[in-house]
């Protein structure tokens, strides 16, 4: 007990209650479920083929983007992985702050804050086409709904959809800090910081450059399943170590 009832911490029995208390295990889980999520999202999304916008080749959906009640459920089936993703990124960034030091955990709390806010508006998105959007295509109800169809290119799908997964970025970078030790730990910090970079290089690089906001969204799209999947393992040894 120091002076004037201020407790002080011992390091070690710190440690020992981290270790004690499951979070290492809890973390383990967590990282592994990113992965496999992660990629099942990154398989399905790639094997749906883009109906419009810039990346689109043939058979293409002109504006307004609504004569599509032939592709449900095809085109909606790589919405659930991406659901199923928001609760797995949470529950890893909770661990990542359980596993951060004193000095550091200000950087945790600030990752897991900003995965909140990725998982909430992702969340509410993709939610927004399975129960909103897909059966107001299906009874054939496709008055004002351009806004709010993924097909549109310029609608609130892809602007929310970019919204979160920056904000996904954002809390990579956030945790990067957490991770000095181990040249595994390392990896993970670096990981993280150059995932962010390219995430907003490719963000500011492509509004710059006057190109579509969908460009935007598939090039931080993919940097962050990469960053989901390389990290997600990476994380997933230095729980297991711990």
């Amino acid at each position: 007990m120091a002076a004037h009832g201020i407790v002080k911490l011992n390091p070690d029995a710190v440690e020992r209650a981290y270790l004690n208390s499951g979070a290492p295990r809890l973390g383990f889980w967590f990282a592994g479920l990113t992965v496999v999520v992660a990629t099942v999202f990154t398989v399905l999304a790639i094997a749906t083929p883009p109906r419009s916008g810039p990346f689109c080749t043939s058979g293409c959906i002109p504006s307004p983007y609504t004569d599509v009640a032939q592709f449900i459920p095809n085109d909606y089936l790589w919405l659930i992985p991406g659901i199923l993703l928001a609760p797995v990124f949470v529950g890893l960034m909770a661990s990542v702050n359980s596993y951060a030091t004193e000095t550091t955990r200000v950087f945790g709390r600030v990752a897991l804050s900003l995965a909140v806010v990725y998982a909430t508006a992702i969340t509410a998105d993709y939610f927004i086409q399975f129960t909103v959007v897909v059966p107001s295509l299906q009874s054939g109800e496709t008055q004002s709904l351009s806004l709010l169809t993924q097909y549109n290119p310029h609608g609130i799908f892809i602007a929310l959809e970019v919204m979160a997964y920056m904000a996904m970025a954002a809390a990579f970078l956030a945790a990067a800090p957490v991770f000095a030790g181990s040249k595994t730990e390392r990896a993970v910090r670096w990981t993280f910081v150059s995932g962010f970079v390219l995430a907003a290089g490719a963000f500011v690089g492509f509004w710059l450059m006057g190109h579509d906001l969908i460009a935007v969204e598939v090039a931080v799209l993919m940097i962050d399943w990469a960053m989901l999947i390389v990290g997600g393992a990476l994380l997933a040894v230095v729980f297991r170590r711990a």
